[in-house]
Formats: C-alpha cells, sequence, structure tokens
C-alpha cells in the first residue's frame, strides 16, 4: 500500500475512496452510455476517457473494455492487468501534472452519476459461517444446549442462491408473498410477510474461472478473488420457517438481495488483514490454513422510516467469521464444482458476541421479543413498509482508510396481486 495520501483532487479525510482504495463500478451519466469508472473522493474516473490520454499503452489493452454494462470482461483480464490499471490510477492521482487533468476531463461528480449493477452474476452461493449467528439461531429454533448442528464446524455450510434476483444499491424492492403458517394452525395461507428481515453479509466476486474438476486449496484460493461489496440477503422469516425444512431456503431468500456499487479490490484490502476466530474442532486437511486470512472490516446497518432520522441499530466487523474465504473456496470447489468469473459468493450473516453487533433483526429482536427503539421513538422486531436499511464498511489503520460506500433499499408494501 502506497504510504502518503497526496492527490490532487481534493479528498475528505472521512472518505471510503481514499487514494488506497481505488475500487471499480460501472456507472452512467448524462451518457447513458454504461461503461467502467473507479471512485476517488467525491468522484468517478471515467476509465475509457482517461485511456484516451496513454496511461494504459502499456498494458496492451483494448478501450472496449472500458465500456462495458458490467465488469466481467475487465475482471477476466487477470490481476496482473487489473491491478497495474489500479496502481496506474494512484500514481497519476498523486502527480501533480497528471495528463487526467487536460480537458476533456475524466473526472464526473458521484452525485451526478447512477451506479449499476458492477458484474454480470451468473451463481451465487450463500455461506452460513458466522459462529455467533448460527449458535443464536440454533438457540432459538433448535436446543439452546446444542444450539450448532453437528456438521457445522467440520463444514463451511452453504447453499445455492439465486442469482437473478441480486440488485444494486439503491433498488427499491416490495414486500414479499407466500406461504405462511399461522401460530396454532396445521395448514397455512398465502399472504405478505410479517417478518420482512435484512441479512448483514459481505459478497466477494470469483475474478478467475476453474475448470470442471478442478479443486482449490486455501493456498491458492484467494488468487481466484477480485474483490468484495456490501451485500443485504433480504429474507422473509415467517415463509422461511415454514419452507425450510427439509433443503433450506427457497423464496424466503431469493425475492431480492442487494448489493453495493463499488469492488473493493483484494489488494486494498491487503493492509488490513487479521487472524480470525480460533477453530477449536480439528478440519479435515484440505481445510487446514495459514496465516492471517480475516479482514478487519468494520459494518453497520442503519434503519430509516421514512421521513426520518436514521437509527444505527447495529454495529459489527467481517473479522469475526468462523470460516475464511480461502477454506469456502476450497470446500466449494472439492467436488470439482467449476467457478466463472463475476460469480457471487456471500458471506453469511455476521454477527459478534455482543447483542449491539447482531447481524439480522431476527437476532436484534430475538425473533420479535425484545422490540428495537428507534431515534423516532418508533419501534421495530422487523422492517415496516416504507423503512429503508442501510449498511456500510469500512477499513482503518494507521490514518489509511478506505471503503465501501454503502448499500441502501427501501422496502415498499407488497404488490396487490
Amino acid at each position: 500500500m502506497i504510504s502518503h495520501n497526496t492527490s490532487w483532487i481534493p479528498i475528505p479525510e472521512d472518505s471510503d475512496f481514499s487514494i488506497y482504495n481505488i475500487p471499480f463500478g460501472i456507472f452512467s451519466d448524462s451518457d447513458t452510455t454504461k461503461r467502467v469508472g473507479v471512485a476517488i473522493g467525491e468522484f468517478i474516473i471515467d476509465l475509457s476517457v482517461a485511456y484516451e490520454y496513454g496511461i494504459f499503452d502499456d498494458l496492451n489493452i483494448d478501450k472496449s473494455v472500458f465500456k462495458r454494462d458490467y465488469l466481467n470482461d475487465f475482471i477476466s483480464l487477470g490481476k496482473r492487468v487489473t491491478s497495474k490499471v489500479r496502481i496506474i490510477i494512484q500514481k497519476e492521482l498523486m502527480n501533480a501534472n497528471s495528463v487526467l487533468k487536460n480537458y476533456p476531463t475524466p473526472l464526473i461528480s458521484q452525485e451526478n452519476a447512477i451506479m449499476h449493477l458492477p458484474v454480470y452474476i451468473r451463481d451465487y452461493t450463500d455461506f452460513y459461517s458466522s459462529i455467533e449467528h448460527a449458535t443464536n439461531v440454533g438457540k432459538m429454533f433448535r436446543d439452546p444446549a446444542n444450539a450448532l448442528l453437528p456438521n457445522w464446524k467440520h463444514i463451511p455450510v452453504g447453499y445455492h442462491g439465486r442469482a437473478s434476483s441480486i440488485i444494486v444499491s439503491g433498488v427499491d424492492i416490495h414486500r414479499p408473498k407466500g406461504q405462511v403458517l399461522p401460530p396454532g394452525k396445521s395448514t397455512p395461507i398465502y399472504t405478505a410477510s410479517s417478518r420482512i428481515d435484512f441479512e448483514l453479509e459481505m459478497g466477494y466476486i470469483i475474478g478467475k474461472e476453474t475448470e470442471l474438476g478442478k479443486k482449490l486449496n486455501t493456498k491458492n484460493a484467494e488468487n481466484y478473488i477480485f474483490g468484495k461489496v456490501l451485500f443485504n440477503d433480504w429474507s422473509a422469516r415467517d415463509i422461511q420457517k415454514w419452507e425450510y425444512i427439509p433443503l433450506g431456503p427457497f423464496l424466503a431468500k431469493n425475492f431480492a438481495s442487494s448489493i453495493s456499487p463499488w469492488v473493493v479490490t483484494m489488494e486494498a484490502l491487503e493492509y488490513f488483514r487479521v487472524e480470525g476466530p480460533e477453530q477449536d474442532v480439528p478440519v479435515l486437511p484440505y481445510l487446514e490454513f495459514e496465516g492471517a486470512r480475516n479482514y478487519d472490516i468494520k459494518l453497520e446497518v442503519a434503519l430509516q422510516p421514512k421521513a426520518e432520522e436514521e437509527t444505527i441499530i447495529s454495529k459489527s466487523n467481517f473479522k469475526y467469521m468462523y470460516w475464511n474465504m480461502a477454506q469456502q473456496l476450497a470446500h466449494h470447489t472439492m467436488n470439482g464444482c467449476n467457478l466463472n468469473v463475476g460469480d457471487m459468493m456471500g458471506s453469511g450473516t455476521i454477527s459478534g458476541k455482543s447483542p449491539d453487533s447482531y447481524g439480522s433483526m431476527l437476532e436484534l429482536s430475538w425473533a420479535g421479543e425484545k422490540p428495537i427503539k428507534l431515534k423516532g421513538g418508533d419501534i421495530r422486531t422487523f422492517i415496516n413498509d416504507n423503512d429503508t436499511v442501510i449498511m456500510r464498511g469500512y477499513c482503518i489503520k494507521d490514518n489509511k482508510r478506505i471503503g465501501f460506500g454503502e448499500v441502501s433499499t427501501k422496502l415498499l408494501p407488497a404488490k396487490s396481486r
């Protein structure tokens, strides 16, 4: 990581998009064409315009890769190229005589830009890797004395989710309908869910494909991760309770999942590596790993009722994850399952040990038994119509800060049909 933050672009001190970051995304503005940009301070650098100044000539890339609807083609160039693009941008931003100052400027105000889904997500897998979350759910719905299922400390539990309903921050969703079993009844009814929940997660984007039959190991798995996003895995808890036995999540999860628009690269996150929790049960050899494999990413969730002030209802951290990303990918591919560029993996709900660090309303309100009081005086056990859920995340160390921006989604009333 570069050692100082001197840029000719003014960058607010608390900006997520410092020169240490340089995340990639897809944007449009008055020119409605979608294209690749990087975030710096309150601006976006249009890489298709920056290309015209010759700063990428040595990389032998085609300009068209910066004029795509998704980042997939850019990511497919490989880290040897994408990491150099990031470094070149950093150097230009620290160069007082940079050609990027020329007209037409590649700088666009984030305020005037529209952000789009950053990658074409062909496949999506969601893990269940926070021991605190899994324990809390087990206590609520199974045996408090044996909250974790017998397999949990032996495998990174996961399921194959629905990619088509993953949306970018700012896209509203409607309260879903489905089958619900009312208390005391033996047959279900079709109704709007009354227990809509968020799940505080992080997603990571696959940056390198594998062939069918190829297995990754914990030593090389991180080479296949391009970067990370914030991820809100929306859930309908009453629908989920009725449908999840015996196969697990289905309609309670696939109505919508929201991600932040900027993909923060693993190179930017490298400085913030930390040790993860102790894994106190021996794992099979293919899940063994060495070194610090977690990341100190501070996370928070805010809930904002319509026309009211937001309330921070949870503060957590990605470093709490019991199973790390290298273990998740080693397990995901152990049977030869192939990966594609743009595939996304969800971390699973990220909860800490303290009640204010729980990563879902299910836990924060303890299945509705402990209502949460908001700043305006309202109370919540789950998400109400016209509530907006906002998730934020950032890293800070030695006065160096990088962040993810936010993923913000409003829940609208159920549709009449």
